[in-house]
């Protein structure tokens, strides 16, 4: 059993309604302290599955009480140990409901991740750089191995992923944020191949190159799954890393090798590796608003889960559409 702890500082004179209010939360337990004369503590030890329901009633109160300051922590251990208690048919029958969405994080858990992802920062620029250069060497010189190191060290699943989660939550300023982010790390390989392909002569003989120039409409398929995957990474906030990988592998070449044909003036060509950059961007983009939403990635506020419907819904249609004319194009361009 995963637990974890949240740490509530609040007014002493809200203590007695506050604590009313936990005994309906599903908590393991909790202690209480004085910190000063004016405010008290309140730790309480959640499971990890439940955390989000009693971070979110803490959000609640926090909107008409702004002295409630609340912390989460992870625990590693707990002693003494809890035991798993045998599950009532009632018990069992509320856990295959919520079941029906995916086990994860809490939603305020993955807002820092997504947030802190979805910034140009430099070490962003300075992976970003890195990767490009070290994904355009590779690319000339058909060695996929040095493809695969620039996937490794590419740090393109954040602001993508990040844009996918503010559409479903309806935050216009992270979303703006992370298209603004999702742009620039899209910009920097395209000015790096750029350079190579004005300066060198284009790598024709190269399988790497090649197969970028070549598209088909089961390619689409392959970025649904890399955005679900990247996705499924954030919520579950496991390691990064090898997702990561799969998401640069369909955004990072066709960046590289659609720079390299602009940098060597051969636009003739560079529809197909455009193309190829357009249907993954966009099917990374879906599948990851659709991963976040059935995942019950929510507001709490009324408000606030209007918007993030209305968001949610005209980001799906507008990806959608974009899809299908791009999966139109691929058809006549294959036949």
């Amino acid at each position: 059993m995963k637990l974890q702890l949240i740490e509530v500082y609040l007014p002493k004179k809200s203590m007695e309604n506050f604590h009313r209010q936990l005994q309906e939360l599903p908590i393991v337990t909790h202690w209480h302290s004085n910190e000063s004369e004016k405010y008290s503590l309140v730790r309480v030890l959640v499971k990890a599955s439940d955390s989000e329901e009693i971070l979110n009633f803490l959000e609640l109160n926090a909107e008409h009480n702004d002295e409630i300051k609340a912390l989460l922590f992870n625990l590693p251990a707990y002693i003494p140990r809890i035991a798993e208690e045998d599950d009532t048919a009632e018990e069992k029958e509320e856990e295959a409901s919520s079941h029906a969405e995916l086990i994860r994080a809490s939603r305020q858990e993955l807002y820092n991740v997504v947030h802190s992802s979805s910034e140009i920062t430099k070490s962003f620029t300075w992976f970003l750089l890195l990767s490009s250069v070290v994904a355009t060497v590779g690319i000339i010189k058909d060695s996929p191995a040095i493809v695969i190191g620039a996937m490794v060290i590419a740090p393109l699943i954040g602001p993508f992923t990040s844009s996918a989660f503010a559409s479903v939550l309806g935050d216009y300023q992270l979303m703006r944020q992370s298209v603004i982010t999702s742009l620039y790390g899209l910009m920097i390989p395209l000015l790096i191949a750029a350079s190579f392909g004005f300066f060198f002569p284009l790598p024709a003989n190269s399988q790497e190159f090649l197969s970028r120039t070549d598209i088909q409409i089961i390619d689409i398929a392959v970025a649904l799954a890399a955005g679900a995957a990247g996705a499924l990474s954030f919520i579950k906030r496991a390691s990064e890393a090898l997702v990561g990988v799969m998401v640069s592998v369909a955004l990072l070449p066709p960046a590289i090798v659609l720079g390299m044909m602009i940098g060597a003036a051969a636009w003739n060509n560079a529809l197909t590796p455009l193309l190829l950059l357009l249907v993954n961007v966009n099917s990374i983009t879906l599948s990851a608003i659709l991963v976040f939403w059935f995942s019950g990635i929510k507001p709490v506020n009324w408000q606030e889960i209007k918007t993030a419907s209305t968001s949610r819904k005209y980001s799906l249609y507008f990806v959608s559409a974009i899809i299908l004319i791009l999966a139109t194009a691929i058809f006549f361009i294959q036949f």
